[in-house]
Formats: structure tokens, sequence, C-alpha cells
């Protein structure tokens, strides 16, 4: 694919800034936040107390705030909930929607179009805003927070406007979920979704928000279920459509389309349906899973 940007919607900017930004952030997200400056990008979790999914987003330092991009329909959710354990912490939360834009540039030849080198998080300031790899893969290619004048510069460093199916499909293709189609509040375990193989978690950063239930999923293997890409024919179906084996549930299928999803399975009937032959069904369509090939551990 050649390289172009699709804006994203989806997606919108809050700031945290003030001195105690960091520490501050340190102790509530599941990557470690001393790490990111202007030129290293993080991607980040806000989890419950008990592990499970609220919040995914970027984390980037840019003019002395670090910026995040949280959905954009739960956005104030977010800041909401920072704003419980502010306490006396010298941090400014702000919502920018209004002044930076989310976008992503992929396909051939986006990073060096934007002067970034092909590893992952790796960021430098663009257009009054800043650019950087996507911290979770380099094949998902680069995200950007730019002023809305700032659009205008992609265009101008060679890069085509696309459709944000294009990239919803090339997300898809490399089996990696979006927080806001994929992750249900309250309720996925990261490591469900593999959120680990994707960056997300720091295992030796120390304590933040679910810290100590996520390790211990991890420690102790009580996974049983993991998010898989699948392919099919014909449309996707609708999210949350059960998966069976031989008439047994085996998992439910998350966002999909064009041939092309992302399924939570039980481990133990991907198993049981690569051994049998028999097919994974959706209700009445056939699923080909794979393993994605950034997670080989299944």
């Amino acid at each position: 694919m050649s390289a172009g940007y699709t804006v994203l919607e989806r997606r919108s900017v809050v700031a945290v800034s003030g001195d105690d930004r960091a520490s501050f952030l340190q102790g509530l997200v599941s990557n470690d936040v001393l790490r990111v400056t202007g030129e290293r990008a993080a991607y980040a979790l806000f989890l419950t107390p008990q592990g499970k999914f609220l919040h995914d987003f970027m984390m980037v330092e840019s003019e002395g705030a670090l910026l995040l991009d949280p959905e954009t329909d739960r956005r104030a959710d977010l800041l909401r909930r920072l704003k419980m354990y502010k306490l006396r912490s010298k941090v400014t939360l702000e919502d920018r929607a209004d002044s930076l834009t989310v976008i992503a540039a992929f396909g051939d030849g986006a990073a060096a179009a934007l002067g970034l080198p092909a590893e992952a998080g790796a960021a430098r300031p663009f257009a009054g805003g800043i650019a950087f790899m996507d911290p979770r893969l380099p094949e998902l290619g680069c995200r950007l927070f730019l002023p809305p004048e700032g659009v205008a510069a992609l265009e101008e460093a060679g890069l085509t406007r696309l459709d944000p199916a294009d990239y919803d499909r090339l997300r898809l293709e490399l089996g990696v979920p979006d927080g806001g189609s994929d992750l249900i509040p309250e309720k996925s375990i990261p490591l469900e979704s593999r959120m680990d193989a994707l960056n997300a978690i720091s295992w030796d950063k120390g304590c933040y928000m679910g810290q100590e239930l996520t390790a211990r999923t991890k420690y102790r293997a009580l996974i049983k279920k993991k998010l898989f890409p699948v392919t099919f024919p014909g449309p996707a179906p609708e999210a949350g459509t059960p998966v069976t084996l031989d008439g047994k549930e085996a998992g439910q299928v998350g966002s999909g389309r064009d041939g092309a999803a992302l399924a939570l399975l039980r481990l133990e009937e991907v198993r049981r349906a690569g051994e049998t032959g028999q097919p994974l069904l959706a209700g009445s369509t056939v699923l080909t899973v794979r393993v994605p090939s950034w997670d080989p551990t299944t």
C-alpha cells in the first residue's frame, strides 16, 4: 500500500502538564511513564483495581505536557478518573480535542516521509505537533497529534488522504485490537487481548492501578482465552456473535470488516479445532484462525 494518512476521529487528545505529570501517571497506568519523552512514545492502559480494562492510549511528551489519546466518546471518563487521583499533585488536566487532531499515517514510505526511523515509539516534532512510530507495532505505521493547520503538511510530505477503513483493514489483518471495539470497559483482561505483546505493560516499573492482579495472571499462567485474527468468506459477523465448535461455545467475535475480524477464543477450543479439523463457526460463517506473527505464544 502506498503511503497515506487518515484522521482517527474516534481518538482525541488530553494533556497532563505540571511538575508532577510523570510521577502522577506513573502510579496509575500500565507502562513506564518515566521513559516517555519527546523522542520516545509509549502505549499504555488505565485499569480498574481488579486489573480489568478501562482505557487505552498512546503517550508522548510535547511542549511540557504528556499527551494521551483516549477514545473520543470516553475521554471525559478518563479525565474524571484522573481528577479523582490528583489530590495535591502538581498537575493540570486539559481536554485538547479542539486544538489537536489524532492521525494515523501508514503504508510504504510513511515513516520516511515523516522523518521517522522504523522503530516502535520513535518520536519527533512535526508541523506544530508531534509524530511517532506506533509503539505497539511498526507495521501499524505512525501516529500524529497535529493542530488543524498542521494537517496540510502531510500532503506536502507526499502522503495522500485515505479512508479510515483502510487503516482499520490493516489493523485487522495484523490482528491488533481496537480499544473501543475489542476491549470492553470493566470486563476485558489485558493479557487475553495480548496487550503484553503489544508493549502496553511494563513488568519492572513498580506499582500501578491493577498491577497486582495483572502480574498474578501472567506468572500463574491463568489465561484461558486469547484474541485471535480470523478470516472468513462474505460479510463480517456482527461483533458479539458467539463462536462455536461442534455446538459448544468457544468465544465471540469482535470488530471486523472485509473478510477479516478479531475473535476472543478459548485456547482449549482452538487447539481442539486444530486437532479434529472441525470448523469454528460464527453463526453459519466458517472462521479460519491465525496466530498473530507478533505473538506466536498461541
